[in-house]
């Protein structure tokens, strides 16, 4: 095992490592920009290395000066986490060139997986089922309606480079494509650099189900089972679930062994994800590779009790799997929500300030993965998740009620947040009977987002009034659980009949 490991990240995923390696006695290394020098993840850290000002241009996408600072302290291997450096070849190849082991798959296998054309090209030489699409980048408009045409409309104009649904188009007739396309290349050049895009035919109500793999250096490899992650928003996952109500063992195995499959074809090593879209008639097609640790892996380690990060380190330090495919099966139901700094009631739009009050949900069966803490700053500088809140039970109803229990208890001060509306999925009819696919929140979004925060918004207030009373007086401010009682007790009571 490594005896010092740099983390090249910040927040609650910096945190997450930085745990891992305390408990297998690996010294740690934060990194931080400026705006990040008091953050939680600094001072959780053995040692810590300032890198730059606030932009991540200028601090957490620094490869060479990241680099610097982990051979400088010591360090024998980075650990990307999730965003910023995890999926750039040229990141693990410098790492490795510098003597260092990158903490993820070999930049072979990145490089192989990182184009999502060159990865369907894979796919298909291996066997595995893709979407009917171009495997390569489209030269023009003119070029993608002669496509479209060969498939038949709706089709889905995609970046090549791309992820997170930027550069992402769906078409739905000719008149559309070529607007769509300038638009598509646009996006894509703006968010990756380059602006290649690829079509491929669009699936009507499919589910969004991804299939966790991990291999080592002696050639062993197992799948640890599926996810759900059809709750999306704009292609932004929002909530995850493991297992999926719409997964058979029978399936599981085959798409758990498909994934397998495409990971050996690009000599991967270490964690990663392969991303499939389920058909309603349980056909399923791979979409990409994510070749890193998913913002989701808390619910495939609440359901399987492998713990992803400390075996990505002991992966990454030479040892084998301590476990074979057939000790891998489910046990319960995890579902995870993304906490953001987004307000719901006005399209979710990033909130930023100081987090002024913060009570954390407990009790069985809830973790919290955070990065923030009373006092901390919330900028533009980075990316509005807070934190995850992550909850497990034996079974999928009694998962969603402890996640609507959780969520109740969680008061966050200062930003708005996505709490209220997570709240609100719970409630959902649908989403309790898991009818769900990757277009359903769009078309419950209104009714999801309707006068939502006007609740939080009353509870913070009184809180407030309440903290100022206290500065002024000297008297003691009601605990989180007496003043939600008092400012929303009718409300609470009603919704949890509701979900009886």
């Amino acid at each position: 095992m490594f005896e010092s490991v740099l983390i090249a990240n910040r927040g609650e995923i910096a945190l997450r490592v930085i745990r891992g390696c305390r408990e297998l006695g690996v010294r740690s290394i934060a990194v931080y920009s400026d705006a990040d020098a008091g953050a939680p993840h600094v001072r959780a850290a053995d040692a810590a290395v300032n890198i730059g000002p606030a932009p991540s241009s200028q601090s957490y996408l620094l490869g060479d000066r990241i680099i610097e600072a982990a051979i400088r302290e010591g360090a024998q291997a980075i650990h990307p986490g999730y965003g910023f450096l995890s999926e750039r070849e040229w990141f693990a190849r410098a790492v490795r060139d510098a003597g260092l082991v990158f903490i993820g798959p070999p930049a072979e296998a990145i490089a192989a997986m990182g184009s999502k054309t060159a990865a369907r090209t894979l796919a298909v030489a291996h066997g595995v089922p893709v979407v009917p699409g171009t495997t390569e980048s489209i030269a023009d408009a003119e070029h993608a309606a002669e496509i479209a045409s060969k498939f038949g409309y709706p089709v889905l104009l995609k970046a090549a480079a791309g992820g997170g649904g930027k550069g992402m188009r769906v078409v739905r007739e000719p008149s559309e494509i070529a607007a769509s396309f300038d638009a598509a290349r646009r996006e894509a050049k703006n968010a990756f650099g380059d602006d290649a895009v690829y079509l491929e035919k669009y699936i009507e109500g499919p589910r969004h189900v991804e299939i966790q793999i991990i291999g080592d250096m002696h050639g062993n490899m197992v799948h640890l089972g599926e996810r759900e992650c059809s709750v999306q928003r704009r292609h932004q996952k929002m909530i995850e679930e493991a297992p999926s109500v719409a997964v058979s063992p029978e399936l599981r195995a085959e798409m758990g062994a498909t994934a397998v499959r495409a990971a050996r074809a690009a000599g991967y090593v270490n964690a990663g994800t392969c991303e499939f879209l389920l058909a309603r008639d349980g056909s399923y097609y791979f979409l990409e590779m994510n070749t890193r640790l998913q913002v989701e892996h808390p619910v495939t380690e609440l359901v399987t009790g492998i713990d992803l990060v400390q075996w990505q380190l002991r992966v990454a330090s030479g040892q084998q799997l301590g476990f074979a495919q057939e000790d891998i099966s489910p046990k319960g139901w995890a579902m995870e929500c993304r906490i953001t700094s987004e307000d719901p009631a006005n399209d979710f739009l990033p909130s930023t300030g100081r987090i002024s009050y913060l009570h954390l949900p407990s009790g069985p069966g809830v973790r919290w993965d955070g990065g923030i803490e009373i006092g901390s700053e919330v900028s533009l500088h980075y990316d509005p998740m807070l934190a995850k809140l992550i909850v497990h039970a034996p079974n999928r109803d009694l998962a969603v009620a402890r996640m609507h229990r959780a969520l109740s208890e969680l008061v966050i001060g200062g930003v708005e947040t996505s709490r209220e509306f997570h709240l609100r999925v719970m409630e959902d009819a649908e989403f309790r009977a898991g009818a769900i696919e990757i277009q359903w929140l769009e078309r419950r979004l209104a009714s999801l987002t309707s006068d939502v925060g006007t609740e939080d918004g009353a509870m913070l207030a009184a809180l407030a009034a309440a903290l100022l009373a206290e500065s002024e007086s000297g008297t003691r401010v009601a605990g989180p659980a007496q003043r939600e009682s008092a400012v929303s007790a009718w409300g609470r009571a009603a919704r949890l009949e509701s979900i009886r």
